[in-house]
């Protein structure tokens, strides 16, 4: 027998043995719940002396409309604000200023 046919009959076992063995399960998916008005709003404040990082964030989320502002103190001790809004009619907005 020549050394390509074992090695063809070879590949030949492996493959059947390496084929999926018993029984199949099903997987199951279970559909999300959608929320037509979400509705969300958090904060978070830093305030670390031994850094000096100084920052502060909140957001809202009523339906499609998200309100929210965030602000930290740059390196030359002003601080940037930035409130902003986003919505499905006018896309996000910012403004940007400094305290």
């Amino acid at each position: 027998m020549s050394p390509f046919t074992v090695l063809a009959i070879l590949v030949t076992i492996s493959a059947a043995l390496a084929a999926p063995q018993g029984p199949r399960t099903s997987v199951q998916v279970v559909p999300e719940e959608y929320d037509p008005n979400p509705q969300y709003s958090y904060q978070y404040n830093i305030q670390d002396p031994s850094t000096g990082d100084s920052k502060g964030f909140s957001e809202s989320r009523d339906g499609d409309v998200v309100r929210g502002r965030y602000s930290l103190v740059e390196p030359d001790g002003s601080t940037r604000v930035v409130d902003y809004t986003a919505d499905p009619a006018h896309g996000f907005n910012a403004v940007v200023s400094r305290q």
